[in-house]
C-alpha cells in the first residue's frame, strides 16, 4: 500500500514508482533516454535564459519597469499645493469688487433689481459704477470695466465666481472643496480652476442661492441638499460640521445639446453595431438597466436611449433631482421631496413610482435606483410596462443583478432570494454596462442579454464587449469592441416590431 491507500505499479512495490514529488521529463516513443550531458528537463524543457526574457520583456512592453519605478517614485516626492490662488488681470478685477460692491449696493434697490435680467443690469450698473469708482479714485480701460461690470452682476444675480465655469461648455464636473480650492473636469481629466471665492460666508450664500431656487434649503440643521440649476445641471451641497474644508459644492453640468447614440458611436464610445443594437433595443421596448460608476455617463447613455421612443408613448421619469432630458413630447418629469424640518412630507422615489404605476404611463424610466424602489420598478417591468429603463451604481453587469437582488433585499417584502431572482430574470431584457477609463474616456464596455433562469442562478449570455489591447505613448487606452457573434434571445421580442433582420445582423 502506498501512503495514499492504493496499491503501487503492476509491478510491484514502493521502488517500481517515483516517490511522490518527483516526476519523470516527458519523452516521447523513439526520444533515446537523457544523457549526463544533456541538461536537467530534457530536449523537450531547454533550461531558460533569465537574460533573454529580459530582453524579450522589454522590447515588448512600450514601458518599462525602470519608467514605472521612476513615477512612483516622482509621485512621492511631489508638493502638491491644495489653493487655486486667483492672478494677474482676474485678481486685479475682483480686488477692484471688493472695494466697489458695497458702496454700489448702497446705491441700489434690491427689490427693483431683482426684477432685471443681466442685459438690463448691466445698462443700469455702469453710470453707477463709474460713480464709484471716481470717488474711489480708480481709472479703469474699457476691458477692466466690462469685466468688473460682468463680476458684479454674477455676484448680485447669479452664482459668482461659478459663473465663469458655468460658461465654459468644454466643462463637465465642478467641484468646490471650500472657498480657496476649486478642481473641474475638462474632457475626463481633473485640474485646478483659477477661481477663488471670498470666504467662506461668501461660497455658503452662493450654495443657499442654487438650493432656494428650487425649493430646497441647506444650512446647519440640514446640512445636505440635492438640487438642480436652470439648465437641468445637478447639484449636491455639504456644508460644515459635516465637511471639514467649509461648503462644498459638486456640479454635474448638463450638456446644451442632446447626445445621441450616433455621436457616441462617432466620440468611439461605442461601435456602429453597438448603437444600432441599442437603438432597436430603445425602439423594441426592451427593458434596459443601465450599470456603471460614478460620473461613467449612465444618465447620458439613458438620455440617447430615450430619443428612441415612440412619440405616441406617454413617459413618466422619477429621479431625485430632475436632470432627464426626454426630447418626447407626452413626457411628465416627476421628482421626490426631501423632509421639512419637523421630519415630516418626505415623498420618496417608492412613493413615485407606486403613484406613477396609476397615471397611465407606457414607459416609467428612474433616474437611478437605490433600494427598496427596485421592487416595485421589477413590478411595473412585469405588468405591462414594457420598455422601461433605469441606473444603477455596479461595476459589471453580474454585480448589476446582485445589487438588484440585494436591494430588494433592502425592503420590507418578505419574499425568497429565489423569487426575487426569478422576478429579475423574468423582467430584465438587456443590461448596458458604462464605464469612464482610467484616460477619461466613457466607453460603453458591455452589453448583456438576461435569458432567464438555470436552477437559482440568473443566466446571461455577451451580445458585445469592449476589449483592452493597449496603451499609446500619450497615455489613451486602445481597444476593440466584439460582437460576440451569438443569435440573441431577445430577437422574438425585436421581431414583433419588425426589426428581427437588423438586430440579428447587428449581433452577428
Amino acid at each position: 500500500m502506498s501512503a495514499f491507500g492504493k496499491r503501487g505499479g503492476i509491478g510491484g512495490g514502493a521502488n517500481s514508482r517515483p516517490s511522490f514529488g518527483v516526476a519523470r521529463p516527458m519523452q516521447g516513443g523513439g526520444i533515446p533516454p537523457k544523457g549526463p550531458s544533456e541538461p536537467l528537463g530534457g530536449a523537450q524543457f531547454p533550461p531558460l535564459d533569465p537574460g533573454a526574457i529580459a530582453s524579450e520583456d522589454m522590447a515588448a512592453s512600450p514601458v518599462t519597469q525602470s519608467d514605472a519605478m521612476n513615477r512612483l517614485d516622482s509621485r512621492m516626492n511631489d508638493v502638491h499645493t491644495h489653493s487655486s490662488k486667483v492672478e494677474g488681470f482676474e485678481a486685479s478685477v475682483h480686488k477692484i469688487k471688493e472695494q466697489v460692491l458695497p458702496r454700489l449696493l448702497e446705491r441700489v434697490d434690491p427689490e427693483a433689481a431683482a426684477t432685471l435680467n443681466k442685459d438690463e443690469l448691466a445698462e443700469e450698473f455702469r453710470p453707477i459704477i463709474g460713480e464709484v469708482l471716481a470717488e474711489l479714485k480708480l481709472t479703469l480701460n474699457r476691458r477692466e470695466q466690462f469685466a468688473l461690470e460682468k463680476v458684479l452682476v454674477d455676484e448680485l444675480l447669479g452664482l459668482g465666481p461659478l459663473e465663469e465655469l458655468l460658461s465654459d461648455p468644454n466643462i463637465s464636473d465642478i467641484m468646490v472643496n471650500g472657498p480657496e480650492q476649486t478642481y473641474i473636469e475638462r474632457k475626463g481629466k481633473l485640474e485646478i480652476a483659477q477661481i477663488q471665492f471670498r470666504d467662506e460666508e461668501h461660497l455658503l450664500q452662493i450654495a443657499q442661492r442654487i438650493c432656494n431656487s428650487v425649493g430646497r434649503r441647506v444650512d446647519q440643521t440640514t446640512p445636505l441638499a440635492d438640487a438642480r440649476l436652470k439648465d437641468g445641471s445637478r447639484v449636491n451641497v455639504i456644508v460644515p460640521p459635516l465637511s471639514l474644508r467649509g461648503t462644498a459644492i459638486s456640479i454635474r453640468k448638463f450638456s446644451d445639446k442632446p447626445i445621441t447614440l450616433d455621436m457616441m458611436a462617432g466620440f468611439g464610445s461605442m461601435s456602429p453595431k453597438m448603437a444600432t443594437a441599442l437603438k432597436i433595443a430603445g425602439a423594441c421596448r426592451f427593458n434596459i438597466v443601465i450599470s456603471g460608476g460614478t460620473g461613467s455617463g449612465k444618465t447620458t447613455m439613458l438620455n440617447a436611449l430615450s430619443k428612441m421612443i415612440d412619440p405616441g408613448e406617454r413617459v413618466l421619469t422619477i429621479e431625485d433631482a430632475a436632470e432627464l432630458r426626454l426630447q418626447q413630447p407626452h413626457w411628465l418629469p416627476l421628482e421626490t421631496r426631501p423632509a421639512n424640518l419637523e421630519g415630516q412630507g418626505a415623498i420618496s422615489i417608492r412613493d413615485l413610482v407606486i403613484n406613477a404605476l396609476r397615471m397611465r404611463p407606457d414607459r416609467i424610466i428612474l433616474g437611478e435606483i437605490r433600494g427598496s424602489e427596485c421592487f416595485d420598478m421589477l413590478a411595473a417591468m412585469n405588468t405591462g410596462h414594457d420598455g422601461s429603463m433605469c441606473t444603477l451604481h455596479s461595476n459589471s453587469p453580474r454585480e448589476a443583478l446582485a445589487r438588484m437582488e440585494n436591494m430588494v433585499m433592502m425592503s420590507d417584502i418578505k419574499v425568497p432570494k429565489e423569487a426575487i431572482s426569478r422576478q429579475i430574470a423574468d423582467s430584465v431584457d438587456l443590461i448596458v454596462q458604462v464605464k469612464r477609463l482610467r484616460d477619461g474616456s466613457r466607453r460603453t464596455t458591455n452589453i448583456t442579454e438576461v435569458i432567464g433562469m438555470e436552477g437559482d442562478v440568473i443566466v446571461t449570455q455577451e451580445l458585445f464587449k469592449f476589449e483592452y489591447l493597449d496603451e499609446s505613448p500619450d497615455g489613451k487606452i486602445i481597444g476593440e469592441y466584439r460582437a460576440m457573434g451569438l443569435r440573441p434571445y431577445t430577437l422574438e421580442k425585436a421581431k414583433q416590431f419588425g426589426f428581427d433582420q437588423p438586430y440579428l445582423e447587428a449581433c452577428l
